[in-house]
Formats: C-alpha cells, sequence, structure tokens
C-alpha cells in the first residue's frame, strides 16, 4: 500500500481552474443556484484564509473564506468546503476548516458561518443559529445555518440577514 502525504497550504490565484473544477465534480452545475453561492458570487475569497489540500501537485481539496455582512456586523462565509470523493472520510476537510478557522482567529475575525450538516460541521465548533437570529437572501433551511464564534461575544452582536461585504 502507497502511503500518500497530504498537505496543506494558502490558496493562490493560480488555484482557481482546479479548485472550479473539482466544484463541478463535486457539486455540478446546481451550485450556482444555491443562496450561499450567491452570496459569495462576484467577491473574492480571503486568501489569507482559504486553503487547499495537495498530494504532490494533485489538488484534492480545498476552503474558501469570504467576508460578509450579517446586519451591520462583520462576518466569514465558509465554503465551499470540496474535497476528491477519493480523500473523503480521511479528515482532509476538517484540517483544510482548522486552517481556515486558526486563521481567521489570528487575524481577529469574531464569526464564521455557514450552510451545512450539522453533524459534520460541529466536530469543528459550529452550532445551530437559533432560528430567525440570521438569515439568508434566498431559499435555504434554518437548520442547515450554523455558526463558529472565532472570539467571545461576536455571536451576540449578529443579527439580520446575510450579505455581501
Amino acid at each position: 500500500m502507497i502511503d500518500l502525504v497530504i498537505k496543506f497550504f494558502p490558496m493562490t490565484p493560480a488555484d482557481e481552474a482546479q479548485i472550479e473544477k473539482l466544484d463541478e465534480r463535486a457539486f455540478g452545475p446546481g451550485r450556482y443556484a444555491r443562496t450561499a453561492f450567491r452570496l459569495r458570487e462576484g467577491v473574492p475569497p480571503d486568501l489569507s484564509l482559504s486553503f487547499v489540500a495537495r498530494v504532490g501537485t494533485l489538488l484534492v481539496g480545498a476552503n474558501r473564506m469570504t467576508g460578509i455582512l450579517v446586519g451591520d456586523a462583520p462576518a466569514l462565509l465558509l465554503g465551499p468546503l470540496t474535497v476528491e470523493p477519493a480523500f473523503r472520510s480521511q479528515g482532509v476537510g476538517e484540517k483544510l476548516m482548522t486552517h481556515s478557522l486558526d486563521a481567521a482567529r489570528a487575524a481577529g475575525h469574531g464569526l464564521a458561518l455557514l450552510v451545512g450538516d450539522y453533524d459534520y460541521y460541529s466536530r469543528v465548533g459550529f452550532q445551530r443559529v437559533p432560528r430567525g437570529k440570521i438569515t439568508m437572501p434566498g431559499p435555504v433551511d434554518p437548520a442547515r445555518i450554523l455558526y463558529c464564534e472565532l472570539r467571545p461575544g461576536a455571536f451576540e452582536a449578529a443579527n439580520g440577514q446575510m450579505r455581501r461585504a
């Protein structure tokens, strides 16, 4: 058995074409209609908080962090988090998120949000947003809106609808 070494790097603009192909394989064309995608559309991710996973030169995972507002409070929108199917269930997604959340904390950010599965994202500290506290500008299951407080008190300040920063 070959032991593959997965390494993590800050995302660069040169990674974008490979990430787009990975997202296309993972999510298909329907990804463009999702509310979270619409919030990120036309807004570049914060490259200092976004990471990729590689085996040699092969990109096997990526996570973006994009600045948004919740009401008037600044926050980050995590995602899309994408891992090549052959590398899932090996901790790649969790490590990508951990790198992003640690970098966001170190940079002084207070709050990260996402739309996703609670059972998966709770492993890195995400919790469900109480119904009605934070909304999105399009259809989304409110039980899938999750938050991770990066600085004490940041979640309390966030109320209202998510929007582009």
